[in-house]
Protein backbone atom coordinates (compact mmCIF):
# COMPACT_ATOMS: atom_id res chain seq x y z
CA UNK A 1 0.00 0.00 0.00
CA UNK A 2 1.18 3.33 -0.94
CA UNK A 3 2.19 5.78 1.40
CA UNK A 4 -0.59 9.03 1.08
CA UNK A 5 1.46 12.30 -0.01
CA UNK A 6 0.91 15.29 2.51
CA UNK A 7 -1.24 16.71 -0.80
CA UNK A 8 -3.22 13.28 -0.62
CA UNK A 9 -3.70 13.87 3.38
CA UNK A 10 -5.53 17.25 2.82
CA UNK A 11 -7.52 16.74 0.10
CA UNK A 12 -8.74 13.44 2.23
CA UNK A 13 -8.79 15.67 5.43
CA UNK A 14 -10.92 18.04 3.56
CA UNK A 15 -13.57 16.05 2.52
CA UNK A 16 -13.59 14.78 6.44
CA UNK A 17 -13.90 17.82 7.59
CA UNK A 18 -10.61 18.26 9.87
CA UNK A 19 -10.99 21.18 11.27
CA UNK A 20 -7.02 21.08 12.39
CA UNK A 21 -6.29 21.83 8.95
CA UNK A 22 -5.71 25.57 7.78
CA UNK A 23 -8.12 24.90 4.68
CA UNK A 24 -11.27 23.38 6.32
CA UNK A 25 -14.48 24.92 5.62
CA UNK A 26 -15.22 23.55 8.80
CA UNK A 27 -12.98 26.30 10.99
CA UNK A 28 -15.49 29.01 9.35
CA UNK A 29 -18.17 27.63 10.85
CA UNK A 30 -16.27 27.14 14.37
CA UNK A 31 -15.04 30.99 14.46
CA UNK A 32 -18.91 31.79 13.88
CA UNK A 33 -20.12 29.16 16.72
CA UNK A 34 -17.22 30.68 19.00
CA UNK A 35 -18.55 34.80 19.22
CA UNK A 36 -20.70 35.36 22.09
CA UNK A 37 -23.64 37.01 20.44
CA UNK A 38 -23.86 33.79 18.46
CA UNK A 39 -24.27 31.33 21.70
CA UNK A 40 -26.30 34.33 23.30
CA UNK A 41 -28.79 34.59 20.56
CA UNK A 42 -29.28 31.01 20.19
CA UNK A 43 -29.69 30.44 24.00
CA UNK A 44 -32.47 33.47 23.77
CA UNK A 45 -34.44 31.60 21.06
CA UNK A 46 -34.47 28.25 22.76
CA UNK A 47 -37.57 28.90 23.94
CA UNK A 48 -39.42 29.48 20.32
CA UNK A 49 -39.70 32.60 17.74
CA UNK A 50 -38.83 35.75 19.07
CA UNK A 51 -39.01 39.24 17.67
CA UNK A 52 -36.23 41.41 16.69
CA UNK A 53 -36.47 44.24 19.14
CA UNK A 54 -37.07 41.39 21.70
CA UNK A 55 -33.92 39.66 21.23
CA UNK A 56 -32.01 43.29 21.38
CA UNK A 57 -34.02 43.86 24.88
CA UNK A 58 -33.06 40.22 26.31
CA UNK A 59 -29.40 40.39 24.75
CA UNK A 60 -27.69 43.63 27.13
CA UNK A 61 -25.32 45.27 25.36
CA UNK A 62 -25.46 44.19 21.50
CA UNK A 63 -25.82 46.63 19.30
CA UNK A 64 -28.45 46.84 16.40
CA UNK A 65 -25.60 46.66 14.21
CA UNK A 66 -23.98 43.28 16.06
CA UNK A 67 -27.53 42.17 16.22
CA UNK A 68 -28.06 41.96 12.99
CA UNK A 69 -25.12 40.87 11.75
CA UNK A 70 -25.51 37.41 14.31
CA UNK A 71 -28.79 36.98 12.90
CA UNK A 72 -27.93 36.92 9.07
CA UNK A 73 -24.98 34.95 9.60
CA UNK A 74 -26.90 32.77 12.22
CA UNK A 75 -29.83 32.45 8.59
CA UNK A 76 -27.19 32.10 6.15
CA UNK A 77 -25.43 29.18 8.48
CA UNK A 78 -29.47 27.35 8.20
CA UNK A 79 -29.37 27.83 12.18
CA UNK A 80 -32.21 30.56 12.16
CA UNK A 81 -35.23 30.73 10.00
CA UNK A 82 -36.40 34.69 9.37
CA UNK A 83 -40.43 34.78 8.94
CA UNK A 84 -41.57 38.04 7.59
CA UNK A 85 -45.44 38.53 7.81
CA UNK A 86 -46.95 41.11 5.97
CA UNK A 87 -48.87 43.26 8.60
CA UNK A 88 -48.49 47.20 9.82
CA UNK A 89 -46.19 47.80 10.57
CA UNK A 90 -44.58 44.33 9.13
CA UNK A 91 -43.55 41.76 11.67
CA UNK A 92 -40.37 39.51 11.80
CA UNK A 93 -39.75 36.74 13.67
CA UNK A 94 -36.74 34.60 13.80
CA UNK A 95 -36.61 31.37 15.60
CA UNK A 96 -34.30 27.96 15.42
CA UNK A 97 -34.24 25.60 12.80
CA UNK A 98 -34.24 22.24 13.35
CA UNK A 99 -30.39 22.36 12.61
CA UNK A 100 -29.99 25.28 14.99
CA UNK A 101 -31.74 23.65 17.62
CA UNK A 102 -29.14 20.25 17.73
CA UNK A 103 -26.71 23.26 19.55
CA UNK A 104 -28.94 23.99 22.30
CA UNK A 105 -27.05 21.07 24.59
CA UNK A 106 -23.26 22.63 23.78
CA UNK A 107 -24.68 26.29 23.77
CA UNK A 108 -26.50 25.75 27.22
CA UNK A 109 -23.29 23.23 28.72
CA UNK A 110 -21.26 26.78 27.59
CA UNK A 111 -23.23 29.29 29.07
CA UNK A 112 -23.72 27.05 32.51
CA UNK A 113 -20.19 26.51 32.78
CA UNK A 114 -19.48 30.01 32.16
CA UNK A 115 -22.16 31.19 35.10
CA UNK A 116 -20.85 28.16 37.50
CA UNK A 117 -17.07 28.90 37.25
CA UNK A 118 -16.95 32.54 36.85
CA UNK A 119 -15.33 33.37 40.25
CA UNK A 120 -12.68 30.19 40.04
CA UNK A 121 -11.96 31.77 36.60
CA UNK A 122 -12.14 35.61 38.07
CA UNK A 123 -9.75 34.60 41.00
CA UNK A 124 -6.94 33.20 38.79
CA UNK A 125 -7.66 36.21 36.69
CA UNK A 126 -6.36 38.15 40.10
CA UNK A 127 -3.67 35.80 40.63
CA UNK A 128 -2.40 35.93 36.70
CA UNK A 129 -2.81 39.40 36.89
CA UNK A 130 -0.84 39.92 40.38
CA UNK A 131 1.97 38.10 39.12
CA UNK A 132 2.59 39.78 36.39
CA UNK A 133 2.29 43.37 37.67
CA UNK A 134 5.60 45.65 36.41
Amino acid sequence: MPTATAADRRAAAKHEYNAFLAICPSRRLLDALADKWVCLVIAALAGGPRRYNDLGRDIAGVSQKMLTQTLRTLERDGLVARTVTPTVPVRVDYELTELGSSLLPVTRAIKDWAELHMDEVEKAQAAYDGRSAY
